[in-house]
């Protein structure tokens, strides 16, 4: 009979978690307790707590934060509360889909076995097979096409790119068990301030996010599903989490589980590749945006091809069609994580898609009519700009690349218009690369094809010749 487990421990942990209103992990509880307590002596204890309700336990594995019950209410972000389980009911289900919640919501135990079937990925056909019928993707082109005139890929993007950062950044982590609410992440991302009280990993997740959404939206020329977009892309959004950094943008190596799910992903590592290979040119392959990106939402965390980020990557990448055709982007805006996590655990278990596509088509919609509100207040973007957004990239690139300083940049400025811009223009495109270089910090230079080494060194000289940069 396991020994009882004495009640002052037992409230000195409470006291702890009390004192973090925004939520604490398993480290920072140990650090502050009196006695030095084994991390599984404490886990356990934590978990008789949560099992006894007198604490709650949010997120998991390394997200997983606990709470009072008596600061939960005010404390905790509403995204991560019991309250998503009440609101699970907002996306309106098929059938079909609400069969395969049913099923899903029986212990793992009760479920079915199931391993990666390659013959769901090959079974599909761009031109012949399609997840989504033609009414629904002809309602998706209905919702996400702005009324604008053809414009270079990634002009919509750009347009409400400040909005997007903060939505996608905040709600696809969230999905993952991140604590931060959404001001919370505004502030991160546009301030560099981290929440107080949380741990620094959701800073990390959220201000990967911001990395990866800005490459997508300033390389929308070159970005695609291929090799060098998703591999980048998990690398930034798994930057600073792995216990593998080299595993950053590299396929797996090793066998993974899916958490509280009777899926057994693959395991050996040249199929894990032929796989992703695979998806990647089926992906190519497919004509329309909608379904393209809905493909990859299904067959990409399916094949679970890197160490871990593999759902943050389906996420993020299934916005690569939409920002190249300048449709409306996808946020995931008010998706309950249960009927999402359900959703997906519903396509590994069962090969079936119908849960994810109504989610799907829902988050969608809620997506454009926000971007669409926000675009409305936003106005047209300025023509100057977007006429000359190739030669402004190329100057402020080649400054930074060179380490000019602040005279030098000028001259520099000034003779590039002279060869490159009309005359007519130049007054006015030295006076905004000028701006742009002042404008320059650690945020927003990615959007220029600087990479971080070059950025770091030339604002050293920057600074040092008396210019000024955003820190």
């Amino acid at each position: 009979m396991p020994r009882p487990i004495p009640e002052d421990e037992m409230i000195a942990i409470e006291e702890v978690v009390r004192r973090y209103p925004g939520g604490v992990g398993l480290q920072e509880i140990g650090a502050a307790l009196p006695d030095d307590i084994p991390l599984r002596t404490l886990q356990y204890r934590l978990q008789r707590l949560v099992e006894e309700g007198r604490l709650i336990k949010e997120g998991e594995r390394r997200w997983t934060k606990y709470r009072h019950p008596e600061t939960a209410v005010e404390g905790t972000p509403p995204a991560v509360r019991e309250v998503d389980r009440e609101r699970e009911d907002v996306i309106p289900l098929s059938k079909a889909s609400a069969d395969i919640r049913n099923y899903l919501r029986r212990p793992p135990e009760a479920r079915k076995p199931a391993g990666y079937q390659r013959e769901f990925l090959e079974s599909y056909r761009p031109g012949r097979t399609a997840y989504l019928t033609p009414e629904e993707r002809a309602h998706l082109v209905q919702v996400g096409k702005p009324q604008i005139a053809e414009q270079p890929a990634g002009t919509y993007a750009k347009q409400i790119l400040n909005r997007l950062l903060i939505d996608l950044s905040w709600n696809s982590s969230r999905l993952e068990g991140n604590t931060y609410s959404l001001l919370d992440t505004r502030r991160l991302i546009e301030f560099g301030q981290e929440a107080e009280g949380r741990d620094r990993l959701e800073a990390q997740m959220i201000l990967n996010h911001k990395d990866a959404i800005e490459f997508l939206v300033s390389e929308a020329d070159e970005i695609g599903f291929n090799r060098y977009t998703i591999l980048n892309l998990h690398a930034m959004l798994a930057n600073n989490l792995l216990a593998d950094e080299t595993a950053a943008g590299r396929l797996r190596h090793i066998a993974v589980g899916i958490e509280r799910s009777a899926f057994h992903p693959l395991e050996v590592p040249q199929l894990i590749e032929e796989c992703f290979d695979q998806i990647l040119a089926t992906a190519a392959a497919i004509e329309d945006p909608f379904e393209q990106t809905f493909f990859f939402m299904v067959q990409l965390p399916y094949l679970q091809p890197f160490d871990d980020v593999n759902k943050r990557v389906s996420r993020i990448a299934a916005n690569i069609p939409l920002i190249k055709g300048n449709l409306a982007p996808l946020s995931f805006t008010d998706v309950p994580r249960s009927t999402y996590t359900e959703a997906v655990l519903g396509v590994y278990e069962l090969n079936k898609v119908d849960l994810l596509k109504d989610v799907f088509i829902w988050a969608y919609e809620r997506s454009a009519a926000r971007y669409a509100a926000v675009r409305q207040s936003l106005g047209e973007p300025d023509p100057f700009r977007l006429q000359h957004r190739d030669a402004l990239r190329a100057v402020i690139g080649e400054v930074v690349r060179r380490g000019l300083g602040r005279k030098e940049a000028a001259s520099h400025v000034a003779a590039f218009a002279s060869e490159n811009v009309d005359t007519d223009d130049r007054e006015q495109f030295r006076e905004i690369a000028e701006n742009e270089l002042l404008a320059l910090h650690e945020g927003n230079y990615a959007r220029y094809r600087i990479r971080p080494a070059e950025f770091r060194a030339w604002q050293d000289i920057w600074v040092r010749d008396g210019g000024r940069t955003k820190k």
